[in-house]
């Protein structure tokens, strides 16, 4: 099986290539990049047939049932339409946290360890908030403004970009 390091050195030369598709089978895994025509970064997705991991689930509207009157239906529409612009407001007044570097994101110092700050919790500006890996070394993060964690944008053990956003906080 393929290392994350080698899968990330594949993705990045394909990148710098002019090489439109790229397909690697060896041993149960399967290692499949194609670059849109636009020149993007490219996308690599890895398949193992030994182990296999189901999505999750996507969101589910309410329903309206059937019985209710028209009038009943048409206010629970425009309630579902105005939620998406207060949250957009207001993610817009919120700080992002974001990842210094690329690596494997870390809620906790250690597996059995609770995690540095979950939703709600208070911050100050020293506060570590997580930590990530990169090349056997655990950075500490720091939250750099004092405030609420609003959001935790990422899943422990989830890889990491520079510059991706890990936590929305809502600054005091």
């Amino acid at each position: 099986m393929l290392k994350i390091q080698e899968i990330r050195e594949l993705i990045r030369l394909i990148d710098q290539s002019s090489i439109e598709e790229f397909v690697y089978e060896n041993e149960g895994t399967k290692v499949h990049m194609k670059k849109p025509s636009s020149a993007a970064p490219v996308e690599a997705v890895v398949k193992q047939t030994v182990v296999e991991q189901a999505a999750p689930a996507p969101k589910q509207e309410p329903v309206v049932q059937a019985t209710q009157a028209p009038a009943a239906a048409q206010a629970v529409e425009m309630k579902q339409e105005e939620k998406p612009k207060q949250e957009v407001v207001d993610k817009e007044k919120l700080h992002k946290i974001t990842s210094p570097m690329v690596g494997t994101f870390y809620a906790a110092p250690s597996p059995d360890s609770p995690p540095y700050v979950k939703v709600g919790d208070k911050i100050k500006k020293d506060t570590v908030v997580c930590i990530v890996e990169a090349m056997k070394l655990f950075n500490e993060i720091e939250a750099e403004v004092d405030g609420e964690i609003v959001e935790v944008l990422v899943k422990n053990g989830q890889l990491v970009e520079y510059g991706q956003p890990l936590f929305l906080v809502k600054p005091e």
